[in-house]
C-alpha cells in the first residue's frame, strides 16, 4: 500500500476558519487536499502544539477540543470537530514506539489542540475518520524526532494518513494580519534549502544530517525562533526513505510557507 505522509503549515490559531484573508491560499489547498488522496482508516497527527517527556499518544475514544490561542471572537471558541479518537491505534503505536527502543505512553484524557482540528476540519468536515495525536518531545532535540519518524515506519504499511502538522515559517512578530504579501528574502532563503533538502536527490543519511543541522541553513532562527513549528517535519523525514513532493508554496499571513507530502 502507497505511503500518504503529509507535512504542512496550519495557519494562525483559529484563522483559517474564520475567513481571514491571509489564509486564503491555505485554506484552498487543504479543502482540496483530501480529492489527492485515498480515504484513509484512520489519521495521525504530530502537532506543533503538545510537548511531553515521552512520545504521548491521545487515548479518548470521543476527544474533547483543546482551545490552545487567545485573543479571537466568540465564534472561535465555538468550533466543534466530533472526529471519534482510536485507543486501540494509540496502544499499538505506544508498543510499536518501545519495540524501537522509544518510551512513549497515551494519555487517555487530553483532547484535540488547534493543530489538529483546525485542518482536519478543512479537509475532513465530517469528522468521520478516527483521529489521535502524538506529541513532540520535550527539548526539541532534531535528531530524536527523525529517530520517532523511523520507529513508526511499520505504519507506512497501513491505510493511515501521517500529518505533521507545523508551519515552515514560524516567526510570530514577522507574520502579516493586513494579508499584505511582502518578499522577503531571508524567509525565502529558509523555505528555497526546507523544498531543496526534502524534495532534492541525496541520501537518506545526508537528508537527516542536513535535517539535525537545520540551524545552519540560511536564517534558520529567523524564520523558526523556536523550532516546535519546524519538528513534525523531522518526523515525516524520519518514516519515509525517498524525496517528497512540493505540494504547496504560498503565502500565509504574509509569509511563505510550504508543504510537502511523500
Amino acid at each position: 500500500m502507497k505511503p500518504q505522509v503529509i507535512y504542512f503549515s496550519h495557519g494562525g490559531g483559529p484563522l483559517p476558519l474564520l475567513e481571514d484573508p491571509g489564509h486564503k491560499a491555505m485554506v484552498a489547498f487543504m479543502s482540496r487536499l483530501p480529492a489527492q488522496l485515498r480515504r484513509p482508516d484512520a489519521i495521525l497527527v504530530i502537532s506543533a502544539h503538545w510537548e511531553a517527556h515521552v512520545a504521548t499518544l491521545t487515548g479518548a475514544p470521543n476527544p474533547t477540543l483543546l482551545y490552545d490561542y487567545y485573543g479571537f471572537p466568540d465564534e472561535a471558541y465555538e468550533i466543534t470537530y466530533p472526529a471519534p479518537g482510536s485507543p486501540a491505534l494509540a496502544e499499538r503505536i505506544v508498543r510499536l514506539l518501545n519495540r524501537n527502543q522509544i518510551k512513549a505512553g497515551v494519555d487517555s484524557k487530553r483532547g484535540f489542540d488547534h493543530g489538529l482540528f483546525i485542518p482536519l476540519k478543512l479537509m475532513y468536515p465530517a469528522a468521520d475518520i478516527p483521529a489521535i495525536q502524538m506529541s513532540l518531545l520535550r527539548g526539541l532535540n532534531p535528531a530524536r524526532h527523525l529517530a520517532l519518524g523511523r520507529a513508526l515506519r511499520e505504519l507506512l504499511t497501513e491505510n493511515i494518513l501521517i500529518v505533521g502538522s507545523g508551519f515552515s515559517f514560524h516567526n510570530m512578530r514577522a507574520f502579516a494580519r493586513d494579508a499584505n504579501n511582502v518578499s522577503d528574502r531571508a524567509n525565502d532563503d529558509f523555505q528555497n534549502w526546507l523544498i531543496d533538502v526534502c524534495t532534492g536527490t541525496m541520501s537518506r543519511a545526508e537528508r537527516e544530517q542536513r535535517l539535525s543541522e537545520w540551524k545552519k541553513a540560511p536564517s534558520a532562527r529567523y524564520c523558526h525562533p523556536r523550532e516546535e513549528h519546524l519538528l513534525p517535519l523531522h518526523v515525516c523525514v524520519g518514516m519515509v526513505d525517498k524525496p517528497g513532493n512540493i505540494i504547496f508554496d504560498d503565502f500565509i499571513l504574509g509569509k511563505r510557507g510550504v508543504a510537502f507530502s511523500w
